[in-house]
């Protein structure tokens, strides 16, 4: 046991001097980097390399999945609201004094490269003409003009987002919305075979748009807060975010949640509110609220130890997961983001680059830092607050009568039977925005739909209507050409469907 143990002591001290050896060679290729910054640009760079070596220090440190899978317990009953216990409590009179004290912010750093589009994602039309962005606009001077407020509207940008953001921006200078930009970090991406960053120096265009990253929506607190706008907005008197993804169309500011924040019923603030909603079929992988350690937390996929992941999927063990819908208290992120105390499992994300080198990526996730913050809750929501559109599938959705618009709101219609969204698996024929738009003439009546599965070369006539299960199947040389006025109702369609015109 004794030499055991000798060895063990060995392999630490080992692996401890390796660890220290990779912390000081990222020390020196960060310094060369730093080096070749120039003088207007050396302070923004200087902050985000101190911050990425910060996070490289605790990857060396971290081994194995970041939860111990023993301690993990089912959060207590009043932990999770239901959102009907917070709507019952109704509105005060006085909800536009509550309203100016809210800041919405969009996480908008994403482009939408896996859409087949250039530039940032929030650019994309997505229902009669408007983009993610023009939706955004409209709710929040719809909710400004309808209670004389004056909530401003805050844009996370990465640096591939900022400049294309930036521009269209002017086209809202008269719009009743204060608008505001500030760029999350920018990181180097790390060579997975040596451990060091492939950037040799600052400049991210042309060539060396790959040697750099956005770090994920984690990095909210500390670029927030170190582009000086947390302390603006404290300034003027404003106490909570609600914070979302640019791309989640059902995240509206809701005042009973903005209510239930302001005046909590029992007289103490939270100061984070997660919007949880019940678990599909299809959100499996989702994030998941737990107890751990007496507090509310976070446990996503990737820190699951593997002979535990089918557990974490079963939708009767974990009933609900994060709509990354969030509601936080800018004094709070003050308060922690001065004491370093944010604490948030790193995710390490693998990637390959175009010439096939093979990089990682370390990011955080903004709803991880539940556990950080005092008094935290999760609200479990209706399913209508989560509607992302990650792909052309989610598109088609969205773009259907199955939602009417309403001063940048989408809600389901009242005309469709049951309030469930049917699934839509569209094939990689339309995966491109643009392929997408060229295959369907005008977009199918949905109202009745369950479930459309489309594969191979496929396209829709005018006025089109789906009911029920419909699965189009064109094989590799075939194709099916849905003719328009066309009915389908169950069906299966397979082989090869021309219509020509006579």
């Amino acid at each position: 046991d004794f030499s055991k143990a000798m060895s063990q002591a060995g392999t630490s001290q080992f692996q401890e001097v390796i660890r220290q050896e990779l912390e000081y060679s990222m020390k020196v290729e960060l310094d060369k980097i730093l080096a070749t910054a120039h003088s207007n640009e050396l302070e923004h760079t200087k902050k985000d390399l101190e911050g990425f070596k910060k996070l490289f220090h605790r990857f060396l440190q971290e081994k194995g999945p970041s939860v111990d899978w023993g301690k993990i317990q089912r959060p207590p009953e009043d932990s999770i609201q239901p959102y009907e216990k917070i709507k019952a409590r109704g509105l005060p009179d006085n909800i536009a004094s509550v309203l100016n004290k809210l800041v919405v912010v969009k996480l908008n750093g994403g482009l939408g490269t896996s859409m087949g589009c250039k530039g940032p994602k929030s650019l994309i039309g997505v229902r009669n003409e408007n983009t993610f962005l023009d939706l955004t606009v409209q709710q929040i001077e719809h909710l400004n003009k309808s209670y004389n407020t004056d909530v401003p509207l805050v844009l996370m940008n990465s640096f591939n987002t900022d400049d294309d953001t930036k521009k269209i921006l002017q086209k809202y200078s008269h719009s009743r919305v204060k608008i505001y930009t500030f760029n999350q970090s920018r990181y180097p991406r790390i060579n997975k075979e040596t451990l060091l960053p492939i950037a040799k120096d600052v400049s991210y265009s042309g060539e060396n748009t790959e040697c750099w990253y956005p770090p994920g929506h984690g990095d909210i607190y500390a670029s927030f807060y170190n582009s000086g706008l947390l302390d603006n907005l404290i300034g003027e008197g404003k106490e909570y975010i609600f914070v979302s993804n640019i791309d989640n169309l059902g995240a509206t500011v809701d005042l009973y949640i903005l209510n239930h924040l302001m005046n909590p019923p029992n007289g103490k603030r939270c100061e984070f509110v997660m919007e949880v909603t019940n678990k599909t079929r299809a959100d499996v992988k989702g994030g998941t609220l737990t107890q751990y350690e007496n507090k509310l937390r976070l446990v996503e996929i990737a820190q699951v130890p593997k002979a535990h992941v089918d557990e974490f999927k079963s939708v009767s063990k974990f009933k609900i997961f994060n709509t990354n819908n969030l509601w936080i208290a800018l004094s709070a992120i003050k308060r922690l983001q001065e004491k370093n105390a944010i604490d948030m499992e790193i995710i390490v994300n693998p990637k390959t680059l175009d010439g096939g080198l093979n990089v990682i990526q370390l990011e955080t996730a903004v709803g991880a830092a539940i556990k950080s913050f005092e008094n935290s809750l999760g609200i479990n929501v209706p399913r209508s607050r989560f509607l992302p559109v990650k792909t052309t599938s989610d598109l088609l959705l969205v773009m259907s009568n199955l939602y009417s618009l309403n001063a940048g709101s989408l809600t389901m219609s009242e005309k469709r039977e049951f309030p469930t969204v049917p699934l839509v698996k569209l094939g990689s024929s339309f995966t491109k925005v643009q392929d997408y738009l060229r295959r369907f003439e005008s977009i199918p009546d949905m109202l009745e739909l369950d479930h459309l599965t489309v594969s191979g070369d496929v396209t829709f006539g005018k006025n089109v209507s789906l009911k029920g299960t419909v699965i189009i199947i064109a094989n590799h040389g075939d194709r099916i050409d849905i003719p328009a006025g066309a009915v389908l109702e169950n069906k299966i369609v397979s082989g090869n469907l021309r219509i020509l015109d006579h």
